[in-house]
């Protein structure tokens, strides 16, 4: 896949732009976005990100957009587990329903930041190092596990990371507007909104470290990475208030995710054997006894897994009430990493 610099440049300066709209317009003036708002900014981005990827079917090849596609669904998944980690956390600091869109947007800007660093750093080291390809695998094979089997009971509001934080900051008790820090007595402090920006960048650091090896494993390609990444988290802001608590019934994106990143860690350990250069297996040749899996299969499984977590999750969850977020396990060992 041929990507110019001038292409690079075009599309990190539209998602700018787009970021800088959505601050400008929607979230400058602080307010709580309505369901209709929000239904038709999330069915823009999603079929701005579906125009996307068939623009690169058409201009690079099919295997290249059904490559874009897994790692958009992949993403997007990740990005609505994410999801669910900021509201237990703007919970636990109970900020205002009209703040929530700040730190939404400032929390989404932050992991685009932050993946960002992580594409390029991923796309150094496999271009120089093809034994990377067995490290992300096992790493995915990891943290499919801790997903799958994390409870997380810990609150992120009161775990370590962020009794550290508050040992040294000084911390108002109160909100002051949207404001981050606030004079008294001649002395600057922070508002628990500084707090609760603060342990959602945390967050999304962890959920960073698990982006970036799955897209990794369905795609070479950095731009592909980058855009795939880019869209799944545009729209996420209005995603939040449109989905509300249908966050809490999707009892097994746990479970559906970590199938996911299960799948794609085994298909990087496969990859990872075809391409295999380390002198101390199989005397250093590559081993293709294994063929790769197709990317069309890796689309079709995994739409087919969160359509299925999904569905279960919701019939299983029919006719229950809201439970309060307190009750309410993590759906991801980010959580887990607060406490």
């Amino acid at each position: 896949m041929n990507v110019t610099p001038l292409v690079w440049v075009i599309t990190v300066a539209v998602t700018v732009a787009f970021f800088v709209y959505e601050f400008f317009a929607h979230v400058r003036k602080p307010h709580e976005p309505t369901i209709g708002e929000s239904a038709r900014w999330s069915a823009f981005y999603v079929g701005l990100a579906l125009l996307f990827g068939v623009g690169i079917g058409v201009v690079s090849g099919w295997t290249y957009g059904g490559e874009y596609f897994a790692g958009y669904l992949t993403e997007k998944a990740l990005s609505v587990d994410n999801l669910f980690v900021f509201l237990i956390v703007m919970t636990g600091f109970a900020v205002p329903k009209i703040y929530q869109q700040k730190v939404l947007m400032i929390g989404i800007v932050i992991a685009l930041i932050l993946r960002g660093a992580f594409i390029a750093v991923g796309a150094a080291l496999i271009e120089n190092f093809s034994w990377v390809f067995y490290l992300f695998g096992a790493l995915l094979l990891f943290l499919a596990y801790r997903q799958a089997f994390s409870h997380g009971d810990s609150n992120p509001v009161d775990g370590r990371f962020m009794r550290f934080v508050r040992r040294h900051l000084r911390v108002t008790n109160e909100y002051h507007g949207d404001r981050l820090t606030v004079r008294r007595d001649g002395r600057r402090w922070v508002t628990p909104m500084l707090l609760t920006i603060i342990a959602i960048g945390f967050v999304d650091l962890i959920f960073a470290v698990d982006s970036i090896p799955a897209i990794y494993g369905l795609t070479e390609e950095a731009y592909i990475v980058f855009t795939a990444n880019m869209f799944a988290l545009m729209g996420l802001r209005q995603l939040f208030f449109l989905v509300g608590g249908l966050l809490e019934r999707l009892v097994y994106l746990t479970q559906g995710l970590a199938v996911i990143l299960g799948f794609i860690g085994v298909k990087l350990l496969i990859h990872a054997l075809h391409k295999n250069e380390l002198p101390f297996v199989n005397g250093g040749e590559p081993i293709t006894v294994i063929p790769e899996i197709p990317i069309w299969l890796s689309l079709l499984f995994i739409a087919s897994t969160i359509a299925v977590a999904t569905a279960a999750s919701l019939i299983s969850t029919r006719g229950d009430r809201r439970t309060p977020m307190a009750d309410q396990p993590s759906n991801h060992d980010a959580q887990k990493e607060l406490s």
